[in-house]
């Protein structure tokens, strides 16, 4: 789905959702304090948030994965495999497709092992058998299915939490309030212009997002993204020195026909245009295609990446 336009603002319709907002979050909340979160023989780091749409959890997953593995620590992540059919599986990226087991699970997959099961107990169980010695959650922060050690919140910091309401009324999943209660920290990326760190005692590090590569081809642009808040790519792109000069924006997790790539490689000849997209939709588009198309692949620059890597640190090796 596209992160609705009114889920950032006081607007009538998100006034007259909020009943249904307020549901969704006592539900929400029921079901955690009913279900008992089995413990596993291993520390599990949660990566969550608590807004609907992309915050930047699986660029923080994977960063955090790399102090891990600079710490000398063997992290598998644990993910439910959104959009694939495969579960209880180790992926391979070179034998499975983003139809097998989802886009998120084969982007993770470059950097550390990843198993897909929705049920993160049963996942955090084959990883510890696999020989990870450390999960990570990427998601999963309302998911009761496994205990965890340590669980960040991470936000958007240019986005906050929309207008505070809950899912349908607004991007929450769950109440700020309710949210950190279960939280060790915030992650904020971006500058946090809604003043997110004010409204809590919790610890919270701050980061923003950066190209990987600095050797880019410069130029007109069309750009197009299936992600929960596409501008944030095409602003990306545009910070870049890149002239966006089209955008397409489709559904998250959206998977693209042939018909579609066609049409946009049209569109971007009848322009003069490069093609970009995000690393995510790159593996949901047909091989062929790959040559023809540039991917814009980001990273994680922390402010103090030294404090972050002591707090985890300090805090799995208590478990």
């Amino acid at each position: 789905m596209k992160t609705p336009k009114y889920w950032q603002s006081n607007s009538f319709l998100s006034r007259i959702l909020m009943p249904l907002g307020w549901l969704y979050g006592k539900i929400t909340q029921l079901r955690l304090q009913l279900k008992k979160s089995p413990r596993a023989n291993i520390p599990v780091i949660c990566v969550g948030n608590i807004t609907a749409g992309g915050t930047g959890k699986t660029p923080v997953s994977i960063s955090i994965a790399k102090m891990l593995e600079t710490a000398m620590y063997h992290p598998f992540f644990v993910t439910r495999g959104y959009g694939g059919k495969l579960q209880n599986v180790m992926v391979n990226n070179k034998k499975h497709s983003a139809h097998d087991v989802g886009d998120e699970p084969l982007l993770l997959s470059a950097q550390a092992p990843v198993i897909v099961n929705a049920d993160r107990y049963k996942g955090a169980k084959m990883a510890e058998e696999q020989g990870a010695d450390v999960v990570i959650m990427d998601d999963g922060f309302q998911n009761p299915s496994l205990h965890k050690d340590l669980s960040f919140l991470v936000f958007d910091g240019h986005y906050g939490i929309g207008n505070g309401k809950i899912i349908p009324a607004g991007p929450l999943r769950e109440t700020f309030a309710d949210g950190v209660k279960r939280a060790d920290a915030l992650i904020i990326l971006g500058k946090d212009k809604h003043n997110l760190a004010e409204r809590t005692d919790l610890p919270v590090f701050y980061g923003h997002t950066e190209p990987l590569h600095t050797a880019l081809k410069y130029g007109d642009v069309l750009a197009f993204a299936g992600i929960g808040h596409p501008q944030k790519f095409y602003h990306t792109l545009s910070t870049c020195g890149f002239n966006v000069v089209e955008t397409v924006d489709f559904p998250d997790h959206h998977f693209y026909s042939v018909a579609e790539v066609e049409s946009l490689l049209q569109k971007a000849q009848t322009l003069n245009a490069d093609v970009y997209t995000t690393a995510k939709d790159m593996v949901k588009i047909p091989n062929v295609y790959h040559d023809r198309i540039n991917v814009l692949e980001i990273g994680i620059v922390w402010d103090d990446p030294e404090k972050l890597q002591e707090f985890i640190e300090q805090k799995i090796s208590k478990e």
